[in-house]
């Protein structure tokens, strides 16, 4: 069903190849993918509507999801395309320049959907454990602040990371084992050493991740300490069910994430190709298709 890859390949342009090996699933993923993007859209656009037309939910915790939404529609848009192109007609080129936006576009949105995550388990360690001072804590000039963080942070890491591989001599094969324009993916395909690169984005990750999960984790230790000592059972059970949402959201987030990452790494000789590329796939749709699904569901307010 695909067409040869030499047929389509030019001097600026890369050749996304899909799932390698699994050529053959491509039809029958493409349908399941396009019902997720559908979700993912529909189910963010809703969340981004009801938040901003509803003054009641014009608080901290909704103003942060309402930017996860948003980055999570940028994240969805930025490779389902593309992919649903590659799996419905096998139509795998794209742009030096396509790609490289690309990559950027995604590992920016990566880091700052873990960034978000970050605030909203901080909102509701205010809200549960300080809710007396919540509101002259979260601010809005305080809210403004920690998301123009945020955001600068995906930039600035970012940023040197794209410069670096865009940098680099692509004289040899054009041809990206990949659904989308992953960092690793394309790296690896260049005339030069693509090492400093490389270690650049673990580190970079490792640091960001590890940080982000290690402040989460300790202020959802803060919030289950509270939690216990409050009189009331329903209390506890209100508050344990807003913090489970969250914690559903953050493992379907890093969770797949994290193993992709690691796994290009350290386990290329243990996990196949299809599935090191599966997973990097996974994690870039399956969070911005479940997140509006958990969020509407668990979130009494936004239902």
């Amino acid at each position: 069903m695909l067409a040869p890859p030499c047929n389509q390949t030019s001097d600026n342009s890369f050749i996304l190849l899909g799932i390698p090996g699994l050529d053959w699933v491509h039809p029958w993923l493409a349908a399941p993918l396009s019902f997720m993007y559908a979700v993912a859209l529909v189910g963010n656009t809703l969340i981004l509507t009801v938040i901003w037309r509803d003054s009641t939910l014009h608080e901290p915790m909704y103003y942060f999801l309402c930017v996860l939404a948003a980055v999570d529609i940028i994240m969805a848009t930025s490779v389902t395309p593309k992919m649903l192109s590659i799996f419905w007609s096998g139509d795998g080129g794209i742009t030096f320049s396509a790609c490289f936006a690309q990559m950027y576009v995604v590992h920016a949105a990566t880091a700052a959907e873990t960034g978000l995550l970050l605030a909203m388990a901080f909102d509701r360690y205010v809200a549960i454990c300080k809710p007396l001072h919540y509101q002259t804590i979260l601010t809005p000039k305080m809210m403004l602040g920690i998301g123009m963080a945020i955001m600068m942070r995906a930039i600035l890491i970012m940023t040197p990371l794209s410069w670096m591989v865009i940098q680099l001599p692509f004289c040899g094969s054009h041809l990206v084992p990949h659904s989308y324009c992953e960092h690793m993916a394309v790296a690896k395909l260049a005339c030069a050493d693509y090492m400093p690169s490389s270690l650049y984005s673990l580190i970079g990750s490792s640091i960001i991740v590890g940080s982000d999960v290690s402040f989460i984790a300790t202020s959802y230790s803060l919030i289950l300490q509270a939690v216990f000592r409050l009189s009331s059972r329903n209390a506890r059970l209100k508050a344990l069910s807003t913090c489970g949402s969250h914690v559903g959201v953050m493992v379907l987030y890093y969770l797949p994430g994290m193993i992709s990452h690691y796994v290009e790494w350290f386990g290329q000789d243990v996990v196949p190709l299809h599935t090191q590329v599966l997973l990097a796939d996974f994690y870039l749709v399956i969070p911005p298709t479940l997140n509006p699904i958990i969020y509407g569901l668990r979130t009494k307010q936004i239902m």
